[in-house]
């Protein structure tokens, strides 16, 4: 059962009435065909409500080539988070590690990198050497950091990814579509720090040493488009010129998934398209960052009775620009039987954001804080009314 423990309404200052640009005025005439034409398939979204601005066959299946890495990030990500992968972490190179072709940061087997280092191979410089060297520190195999993919996928909702690999490189059954893409960028972006690598152009690895090796950004929008920081080229003869880019302006993030051009300067130019497409005819406006406490929620059995509800991502509303944002509910629903144990960023509850009864924004709320189940004697004396106190 879930239980609506606050309701409110916004009032969001009128947008301003400034005339817009006139590429901006154009935008809006753009039908879909006009926005992308040489490609297989796009899509374009706002990151925090995920709202599709455009998409071209997006729910195609295609080889996604190095954008696979989008999800191997995200798993990296994760373990940072959640305290399982240390940054500063020394990570050893197998031999199948540095037996990896195609793009690499040429690891050597046996040789030692920290995950901020291994990172930087991957999210710069595409390394497949690296992104299997972490996969087999996260899972012990590559086969079993292929399951961790591929149920991440599952958990996100996408029905339309299988993983064969952590890298990309060609394999039959290998695929995503540009919808999902958009999904697994949508999550990778949560977590901050990701663009401090994604969205840097060049780096240097093994610099106190006579094999330093430069890394130059795949995604050559990091240097000439504003506002891009990332996030995953991606190109095989059967894939293509594929591209997931995110910007950021005026406090909106998009995403824009291109597969399947047929050059990088036709790809680049393409996904330009999408993303002034965006910032010319849309704007944000922010309500939560991530991990803000919106609520308390009560835990059954627990040893600490109540957890904070936080923010699971950041949210904000889109509208068109010169549109007339008013009146907009906010609904925190929490979960009535929330018992122990509960682990801190298990789903406790929802926020809600509603506008002339229609649906703009959803997102989940998390628990700040693990609660485990309290022990027979702490029950007891709980019943016994002997707590005077509620340890937060």
């Amino acid at each position: 059962m879930k239980r609506i423990v606050s309701v409110f309404f916004i009032c969001i200052l009128m947008v301003s009435t400034i005339a817009p640009q006139v590429f901006a005025r154009e935008s809006e005439k753009m039908t879909e065909e006009e926005v992308v034409k040489n490609v297989k398939s796009a899509i374009l979204i706002e990151r925090d409500t995920g709202k599709v601005l455009y998409e071209k066959n997006s729910d195609v299946q295609l080889p996604p080539a190095s954008m696979t890495k989008i999800m191997t990030m995200l798993l990296i990500m994760e373990a940072i988070d959640e305290g399982k992968l240390k940054w500063d972490e020394k990570i050893k190179t197998s031999e199948y590690a540095a037996s990896m072709g195609g793009s690499q940061i040429f690891l050597e087997p046996g040789e030692e990198m920290t995950t901020k280092e291994m990172l930087q191979g991957i999210a710069i410089g595409s390394g497949n050497d690296a992104s299997v060297a972490v996969a087999e520190r996260l899972a012990g195999t590559v086969d079993d950091f292929v399951n961790m993919m591929n149920a991440k996928a599952k958990e996100l909702g996408l029905k339309d990814t299988v993983f064969k690999n952590p890298t990309g490189l060609p394999v039959t059954d290998h695929f995503s579509t540009a919808h999902d893409m958009a999904m697994m960028a949508k999550e990778l972006l949560k977590y901050e720090d990701i663009t401090n690598f994604t969205g840097t152009y060049e780096a240097y690895l093994r610099e106190d040493t006579d094999k330093k090796f430069w890394l130059v950004n795949t995604n050559k929008l990091v240097r000439f488009y504003p506002g891009v920081d990332g996030l995953k080229t991606g190109f095989t003869q059967e894939a293509k010129y594929c591209l997931t880019a995110t910007a950021e302006k005026n406090g909106m993030r998009v995403i824009a998934v291109v597969f399947g051009a047929p050059s990088s300067k036709e790809r680049n130019a393409e996904v330009t398209k999408m993303l002034d497409y965006a910032f010319n005819k849309y704007e944000t406006h922010a309500m939560y960052k991530r991990n803000q406490a919106v609520a308390k929620v009560k835990v059954s059995k627990g040893e600490k009775k109540q957890v904070e509800a936080l923010t699971s991502e950041p949210i904000s509303i889109l509208a068109k620009k010169g549109e007339d944002i008013k009146n907009v509910k906010q609904t925190v629903v929490l979960d009535e039987n929330m018992k122990a144990p509960v682990k801190k960023g298990d789903e406790v509850g929802k926020i809600i954001f509603e506008k002339d009864g229609k649906t703009m924004v959803e997102s989940p709320l998390v628990a700040s804080q693990d609660s485990k189940k309290a022990n027979v004697w702490t029950l007891f004396k709980r019943s016994m009314g002997m707590f005077t106190k509620v340890s937060e």
